[in-house]
């Protein structure tokens, strides 16, 4: 399997796009295999190899760095593309077809099981659970993409016998021609605007991730979520539908009805059973995780206790702990709006919620609407898009207040929430501008809340 796409790379010009954590690896895979091959890398960040000097000693190597790194790049016959680096800006006519990545590399060259799991929100614990459950019940399986490891790292280890579980971004599957074996989209709402020309591209990159699919591989889909519907896939006769507001009458289907999950007509969980994850976005997400686990004919009993025994990811609705008599969780990973209405709906007794972030120009109004008829008191709002939110609930009779910095807002939190109440931390917005990431958004804020110099 690898040595057919070392063959294929052998004798190619290729220019890596893009130096983070993919393009690294990219890069010492490449030079492993091939230690003179003369190699490009094309990266906006000007100061690279300041902080890369071991690429200063490679004498079989070229950068393009800064403003003008794309010049040229039409020469190269494979473009290694990382899948942060955003071409909305370009034209890319003369080089779209040379685009490439690790995910569509190995999906084309290495004969093993895929499960490709997307969507707006809900990939990581996705596709972190269906990894338990695998490994779990014995599988020699892996978790590559977004949560793992990059594929590269990895791909000398996989074999016919394994079972990949890839998270994969909308950004990984913009230019990609091959789909996974079990292709999973959880859910697309209104996110990554600054990426995309247009929302229309967005969701045209997620169905990617089934649109080159074989008949034998499966689509496992949301069957209520309004952009999916609206793009009218042509999905399989045995793909599967999930559902948490109808029985879709289709072949194959996981649906909720009364308070029990049924998997093809078939009772496998009643959702009121003692589980770590909390909400009705998390029961539709193991709603998937028993569609994979009928595909592959796995063990129900052991997925149903992996499922119970599968605690939360950092970030994602995490107990940071109870402090004074408030308890505070951290859902920095709530990026978009639809993810904070799902936390506010996960936890009862919210009485401090912390929101605000980047600007991306997503529409806020059904927010502010739920905030408005929420039992939630205090609002404390973050820029930017704490100011609109704040502008929203003007007329409302929360207590709205907007502060400049993380640390204000907890010092904050700390002072007006009702004892044997709940403090969440769910943006509702990105964190760029503000942090490096919103795992740096969520640690600082369990640092703050855990501090007890801040009062």
């Amino acid at each position: 399997m690898l040595k057919d796409l070392l063959n294929y790379l052998e004798n190619k010009k290729i220019v890596i796009l893009g130096f983070g954590m993919e393009g690294e690896s990219s890069y010492r895979f490449l030079r492993k295999h091939f230690p003179e091959k003369q190699l490009f890398i094309s990266d906006k960040n000007i100061n690279l190899l300041d902080s890369k000097i071991e690429l200063t000693e490679d004498p079989y190597l070229e950068v393009s760095l800064g403003e003008n790194y794309l010049n040229g790049i039409e020469e190269y016959e494979i473009i290694l593309k990382a899948p942060g680096i955003s071409l909305k800006e370009f034209d890319i006519s003369k080089f779209e077809n040379k685009i490439t990545s690790q995910l569509e590399l190995f999906l084309e060259f290495i004969n093993t099981y895929t499960i490709g799991v997307t969507g707006t929100k809900g990939k990581s614990t996705t596709s972190s659970l269906i990894y338990k459950i695998l490994i779990e019940q014995g599988k020699d399986a892996y978790l590559l993409g977004n949560i793992g490891e990059p594929i590269f790292n990895d791909i000398e280890d996989i074999s016919e016998n394994s079972i990949v579980v890839i998270e994969i971004s909308s950004h990984a599957l913009e230019f990609i021609k091959k789909s996974t074996c079990i292709g999973i989209i959880l859910d697309i709402f209104e996110e990554h605007l600054d990426h995309y020309k247009s929302l229309k591209k967005y969701v045209e990159a997620k169905f990617n991730l089934a649109k080159y699919q074989t008949n034998k591989d499966i689509f496992i889909y949301n069957f209520d979520n309004e952009f999916m519907l609206e793009y009218g896939f042509p999905y399989k006769e045995n793909d599967y539908a999930i559902s948490i507001k109808n029985k879709p009458k289709v072949k194959n289907s996981v649906f909720l009805e009364n308070e029990i999950i049924y998997c093809n007509n078939k009772e496998v969980m009643n959702i009121n059973e003692k589980l770590n994850l909390k909400g009705i976005h998390n029961i539709q997400n193991i709603m998937f995780v028993f569609a994979v686990s009928n595909i592959l004919n796995l063990n129900i009993n052991q997925t149903i206790n992996s499922i119970k025994n599968f605690k939360p990811l950092e970030h994602r609705m995490e107990y940071v702990g109870n402090f004074d008599g408030v308890e505070y969780y951290n859902s920095s990973i709530a990026t978009i709006p639809e993810a904070t209405i799902n936390d506010i709906k996960s936890v009862k007794n919210i009485n401090t919620i912390i929101v605000g972030g980047k600007d991306r120009g997503v529409n806020l109004s059904e927010l502010i609407q739920f905030l408005e008829k929420s039992e939630i008191e205090n609002i404390i709002c973050l820029p930017k898009t704490g100011e609109y939110i704040k502008q929203g609930l003007n007329k409302s009779n929360k207590n709205v207040v907007l502060v400049e910095k993380l640390k204000e807002a907890v010092i904050l939190a700390k002072k007006i929430t009702k004892k044997n109440s709940v403090c969440v931390l769910s943006p509702a917005a990105s964190s760029y501008g503000y942090f490096k990431n919103f795992e740096e958004r969520g640690n600082l804020f369990k640092e703050y809340v855990r501090s007890s110099d801040l009062k």
